[in-house]
């Protein structure tokens, strides 16, 4: 039997399938990504940045953000990710000063506001890592229907996390507008982006 977090957690990852598969067909779309204008959830997060500062999504209020979860030992999806996002900020040139990328934790445990201020501004110096407590991660994790779990390693500190591989953007007025899935190209993503800070 499955143990009642991971269920809950399977089940966000599902609704959020069945949520992207409505929204896609329901809506005409102009972007490459798939499109979650009107969505009743993504609404908001209460965590702090690598710097120590509390965030919220108004913090960044003017500029386009693309949210991705993950964690810094991640072997593989997560620093691709960070990559792919670092080349999206190439292409979009002096527009990049108007994007925010932050990657959330979700190895709150390990993860230290140290070891975020080390990893993330390595993939570029204006990215921000955020994080929460226990309690705070899992809060944002169920607002953004992001699935993380914890898989037991050979050592109690040496687990891994498997959780969801997408990114979230949001328009300059901090309205969720796209999904990004992993592997989307950094020229897609940067014609999506050029689109929403367009007014779009």
């Amino acid at each position: 039997m499955r143990p009642p977090a991971l269920l809950a957690a399977l089940t966000r990852v599902v609704l959020l399938c069945l949520a992207l598969l409505t929204i896609g067909c329901s809506q005409q779309t102009r972007f490459n990504a798939t499109e979650l204008t009107g969505a009743d959830w993504g609404k908001d997060f209460a965590l702090t940045d690598h710097h120590g500062k509390p965030r919220r999504l108004a913090d960044f209020k003017g500029r386009v953000v693309v949210m991705f979860f993950g964690y810094t030992q991640c072997p593989d999806v997560c620093p691709a990710t960070l990559a792919n996002m670092r080349e999206l900020m190439a292409a979009l040139g002096a527009e990049a000063a108007r994007v925010q990328v932050v990657f959330v934790t979700v190895d709150p445990e390990r993860d230290t506001p140290q070891l975020l201020a080390a990893y993330v501004p390595a993939f570029h110096p204006s990215f921000l890592g955020l994080y929460g407590d226990a309690q705070a991660t899992a809060a944002v994790a169920k607002e953004f229907k992001v699935f993380y779990h914890k898989q037991p390693g050979q050592t109690a500190s040496s687990y891994s996390v498997d959780h969801s591989a997408g990114s979230y953007v949001f328009d300059p007025g901090g309205r969720l507008r796209l999904y990004l899935r992993h592997g989307e190209t950094p020229q897609r993503i940067a014609q999506d982006l050029v689109r929403l800070l367009a007014g779009e």
